[in-house]
Formats: structure tokens, sequence, C-alpha cells
């Protein structure tokens, strides 16, 4: 058997991340041979991911980066089982290489098409298989997001301090000024998309089906009124539902006093323009 020097030892570990006696016994396993060793140890990290296939992944953090030309910004989510992994360097360390791999990613939107991207001489999934065999956690993508401006407007973009909640919102405006005049405006929109959770942009934008189950619900709760007014309650119900949930109608929670929609589009029009919420999405862990 060969002789495992401290300096073999420690070289593995330069090229796998993992910890001393893990490389240690990795070579011993194979005999000192490096390549094997590192095999090894992935095949380790994917037999964990297969043994703990059933775990739910509660935890984890969401992290977000915009490009300097403020064009381009991505979110992303990477998911684990406990908050103790969420919070240790190798873990974060995998998320801003997921963060980082969605600049490059085919899509829009869709963790799996982040899993055979190319990363600094590595697929993504391969990083995953590694990060794996360190925490042995389940660890997995959870949600990845990008948007890019197609003309004049501006990006807004939020992760609540804990890392367990963002959103982005794209607007669109009809000149730089009015841009650069709402960018508060619409960074705060993405705060309260974290808070107040909508289902929908507008009234227009919403799951039919959706819908349909609340009317049903609605002419449930209303059966025994008088048969004339039924459709009306249930019309008001609708209503109300659609204001509660739809974002540019939901109540500011910067300034209750508006709706989204009045509190963007009063600040364009103090920047002598207009400005319109284009998409939103909310990414949370768990």
């Amino acid at each position: 058997m060969a002789e495992i020097t401290a300096a073999t030892v420690m070289k593995l570990r330069k090229m796998s991340g993992q910890g001393m006696m893990d490389c240690k016994k990795a070579l011993g396993e194979t005999d000192g041979d490096l390549d094997k060793a590192m095999e090894l140890l992935r095949k380790k990290g994917l037999a964990t991911l297969e043994k703990r296939a059933g775990r739910d992944t509660t935890e984890g953090c969401v992290l977000c980066e915009t490009t300097d030309d403020s064009k381009t910004a991505v979110m992303v989510s990477l998911c684990c089982e406990t908050d103790f992994v969420a919070k240790s360097e190798e873990f974060v360390a995998v998320a801003k290489k997921l963060l980082e791999c969605g600049f490059a990613a085919p899509v829009e939107q869709g963790g799996e098409a982040l899993m055979d991207l190319d990363c600094g001489g590595k697929k993504f999934s391969q990083i995953l298989t590694d990060a794996v065999s360190k925490t042995g956690e389940k660890t997995e993508v959870g949600d990845f997001c990008r948007y890019t401006l197609a003309g004049t407007g501006v990006i807004g973009t939020y992760v609540h301090f804990n890392n367990k909640v963002g959103a982005m919102v794209e607007v669109e405006t009809d000149s730089d000024a009015v841009s650069a005049a709402v960018k508060p405006v619409v960074d705060g929109i993405c705060m309260h998309i974290t808070a107040m959770n909508p289902m929908s942009l507008n009234p227009d934008s919403f799951d039919a089906e959706v819908i349909e189950k609340e009317r049903r619900i609605a002419a449930e709760q209303v059966k025994d009124k008088p048969a004339n007014i039924i459709d009306k309650i249930i019309d008001g119900k609708i209503k109300k539902f659609l204001k509660d949930n739809c974002l540019i109608e939901q109540a500011f929670v910067k300034d209750d006093s508006k709706t989204v929609a009045e509190a963007l589009k009063e600040a364009a029009k103090a920047a002598g323009g207009e400005a319109k919420i284009k998409r939103f999405v909310r990414i949370e862990i768990g």
C-alpha cells in the first residue's frame, strides 16, 4: 500500500474542499491515487443525495445580483435541510456560484436549466454533489429567475435580511430620467411583494381556475341568501379577492393611502413621464 503523505492529503483537500479525515480515508481506499480519491469523494456525495432524496429542504438562502449597467438581474434560491448548513460558508459559496451561473443560463426561469452549466470548469450539478458530500444534507436548487431590460425601464430587487425571501420587479418607463426617479419606489414595491405575497400582477393576468374556485366558494357561502342578490354578492366577493391579491391594486405597504399602481404613477408623473409594472417574481425558502 502506498504511503499517504500529509502533502498528498492537503492537495486532495485543496482539490475537493473536503475535510482532512475524509481526504485521508479516500486516499487510503484508493492506494494514494488522487484522481480515484476525487471520484470516490464525488460518489460519496451522490450516495448521500440518493439516501436523503425523500428529505424536506425547508431551509436555505435567497441571493440576488444586478449587473453594473442595471440592465440584468438574477435571483436564485438554494435549499437544504437545516438552518445550520444554510448559514455555513460552504453552502453560501455554492449559492453564490449558482447565482453566477444564472447570468449564463439558456432560459430566464427554471433551476434545472442551471444544472448542466459550466461554472469555472465544473458543471453545477457536480458542484452541488461535492457540497452534499461535505454537508451530508440534501441540497437542491429551489428557484431561478433572470430579468433583462429590453427597452427603457428599471429592475427593482430586494432580499429580506434573513435571506429567506426576495422579489424582483421589472418596470417599463418612457425615459431614463423617469427610470431614475421611480427606482426608489420600485425597490419599495419589491419589499411590498415580499411582505404581501400577491398572487398576480393584475386582474387580467390572474389564473382563471383560481378565480373560478373562489367563485364556487363564494356561491356556497351565500347560497341561503335571496336569489335576486346572490350574483351581486358573489361579484363583490370576487372583486375584493382580486383587490387583495393583485399587486397593482394592493395598498402600498410604505404608504397605505394609495395603491401600488398609484404610488408608481405618482413618482413617474413627478418626473414628467409614465411607468408601468411589466412583471414580478417572488422567491421564498420553504
